[in-house]
């Protein structure tokens, strides 16, 4: 918070540096931004820029105006204001001034230089402000804030000279510079022809009739016999065989079901009337009823619980996410009303006797097993639920050598590092000679090996064949194996002698709480049986929703357009930077 407060700074003020030093963990950082507000644009701005970024400084009657622009190629806004410094993300009088005079400049500007047939486009307030990232900061004597947090400029008299200040800087700036200007105005120009190709779309999803007519609902919506909004849910399932098990096993009365054919268009990276062609997207939004964009209505919404039930795999993964993204971009506040869930359908079915037990995943299933499992050994001086405290531990343990085990050959090898951290510390002749020794103790046949500056590689017979054996910086520096490392120096924290191996001991104990066990894994919603979806997933006094929430609305923006957006560089860069924070990764 302290960071991004003294970047903002900085940025408004160029002519300040402020070294910042945060003594817990030795971070340093200095901010001075000598280009003032053309470099915050510049470094908010994402994606490809279609004219330059311009800043410019007036104002009257000791109230100071400054603001900096860009355009861009995306299809929404980025501005950000400011008063006396202080943030202001509710907007105001100066934020309307902004916006009025840069819509009253651009539309002069179309008027008196473009086409015969494009001066007849009508444009408005949005279209002017698509791919545009803007800041604008006033300095103003005694300003009154409004709202409940402060964050909203109410000073009437600011907003005329505002208004008057970024009319009459623009208009000189696009006479004296015709490329921009240009490049601006067909900006404008193609979101007022999408913004009327959208409204034709968005007419063939309006309803003619009534809210609730059924004739004018899709033909794939399973509607619910309930008109009470407040009552009523809608699942959005992936594809038609779930879909089929979901509407068999509802609750009729209040529970619609809407299957979705595949991954609906990324949004992110079109403007509303392609949007609107999608046939899924169509679907989606005629069934919630509340209309989108400029009609979207909340008083029409036909739901108040919006739940997407995937399968749990990577590619369910990917459906919510852009389902997510279509409704925070197209119906920001049904997120903000907590109308969207997650459903949360299980992932294994334990059966042993009459006993049946729904776990969610892999972890929740090994617990099961660790519990059910101890009932039937003993260990001498440890017990309750230490015991059970730790073997979880042991089980996230041998998660990590499983996952490791993927990536790397001699797992024993690899393993005697990690439960002896003070090799790794060793200098690489010494390393070398450690490890040779460990794997020919294992039984094990060593055909070759060689040693450098940089790496060990070991060639050896085992069990599973020849098998090559690289240590380097690559291994020390593995998520996994740093992730290995930290759970083992937790369970040796614990300091629990359970008489031998802990991960032997854990498949034992897990192998005798599956005898005589059926355990089932569900690879996708389709295959669970209409009464197994209900009782799992859709059953309200046992199933698990998770509540989608947005705590912060810009950041949640940022990394929409990181990860969803057209530019491909800033994403890979991300991922190249945090490539090493993964912990569990699916592939």
């Amino acid at each position: 918070i302290l960071a991004k407060r003294f970047a903002e700074l900085a940025y408004l003020n160029p002519k300040i540096t402020i070294n910042f030093s945060d003594e817990r963990d030795g971070f340093k950082k200095s901010y001075h931004f000598e280009g003032g507000l053309t470099s915050f644009v510049t470094d908010m701005n994402k994606n490809n820029a279609i004219s330059k970024a311009v800043s410019f400084c007036g104002g009257e009657d000791d109230v100071i105006v400054e603001f900096a622009l860009l355009y861009n190629e995306s299809y929404s806004e980025n501005l950000l204001s400011f008063v006396n410094n202080i943030k202001t993300p509710d907007g105001g009088t100066h934020e309307a001034g902004f916006r009025a005079g840069l819509t009253r400049a651009i539309t002069n500007y179309i008027a008196a230089n473009a086409s015969a047939r494009e001066k007849d486009t009508k444009i408005t307030g949005d279209d002017v402000r698509e791919g545009l990232v803007a800041v604008i900061s006033v300095k103003v004597p005694e300003p009154q804030f409004e709202g409940q947090t402060k964050g909203k400029l109410g000073s009437s008299y600011v907003k005329p000279i505002t208004q008057k200040m970024v009319f009459e800087t623009l208009v000189k700036y696009f006479e004296e510079n015709p490329n921009e200007a240009r490049a601006i105005m067909n900006k404008a120009l193609l979101a007022a022809r999408g913004r009327e190709a959208a409204k034709r779309a968005r007419d063939l999803t309006r309803k003619k009739d009534n809210v609730n007519s059924v004739g004018t609902l899709p033909g794939k919506l399973a509607d619910c016999q309930s008109k009470e909004a407040s009552e009523c849910e809608i699942y959005l399932v992936e594809g038609d065989s779930a879909g089929g098990s979901a509407k068999q096993g509802r609750d009729r009365g209040f529970q619609a079901i809407l299957p979705l054919r595949g991954k609906i268009l990324n949004v992110e990276k079109s403007r509303l009337d392609k949007i609107l062609q999608s046939e899924e997207i169509k679907n989606m939004i005629t069934a919630f009823g509340c209309g989108v964009g400029e009609e979207f209505d909340e008083n029409r919404l036909r739901y108040h619980k919006i739940i997407i039930m995937t399968d749990a795999d990577v590619d369910g993964s990917h459906i919510q996410t852009l389902l997510l993204t279509f409704f925070f971009r197209f119906l920001t506040p049904i997120i903000e009303k907590g109308y969207v869930y997650l459903a949360q359908p299980p992932l294994y079915l334990y059966k042993k006797g009459k006993k049946k037990i729904y776990l969610k995943d892999e972890r929740a299933l090994n617990e099961f097993l660790i519990e059910t499992g101890i009932e039937s050994r003993e260990f001498e001086g440890v017990g309750g639920a230490d015991l059970i405290d730790y073997l979880k531990l042991v089980a996230q343990y041998r998660s990590m050598l499983n996952e490791l085990k993927k990536r790397f050959n001699i797992i024993s090898a690899i393993r005697h590092m990690i439960e002896n951290p003070d090799l790794i510390g060793l200098a690489y002749p010494e390393l070398f000679a450690e490890i040779k020794a460990k794997i020919e103790s294992d039984g094990f046949n060593i055909l070759n090996s060689y040693l450098n500056d940089d790496e060990i590689r070991i060639y050896a017979q085992t069990a599973n064949g020849l098998e090559e054996l690289v240590i380097s910086d690559l291994l020390f520096t593995n998520a996994i194996f740093e992730e290995a490392l930290h759970i083992h120096s937790k369970m040796k924290e614990r300091g629990l002698d359970l008489g031998g191996d802990p991960v032997s001991i854990l498949d034992e104990i897990e192998e005798s709480a599956k005898k005589g066990a059926d355990i089932q894994r569900y690879k996708g919603l389709g295959e669970m049986n209409p009464d197994q979806l209900w009782e799992t997933t859709m059953n309200p006094e046992n199933r698990r929703l998770l509540k989608i929430s947005i705590e912060d609305m810009q950041k949640a923006s940022d990394i929409f357009e990181l990860f969803m957006g057209d530019e491909v560089e800033p994403r890979r860069d991300y991922i190249q930077a945090h490539a090493k924070d993964v912990k569990h990764l699916d592939v």
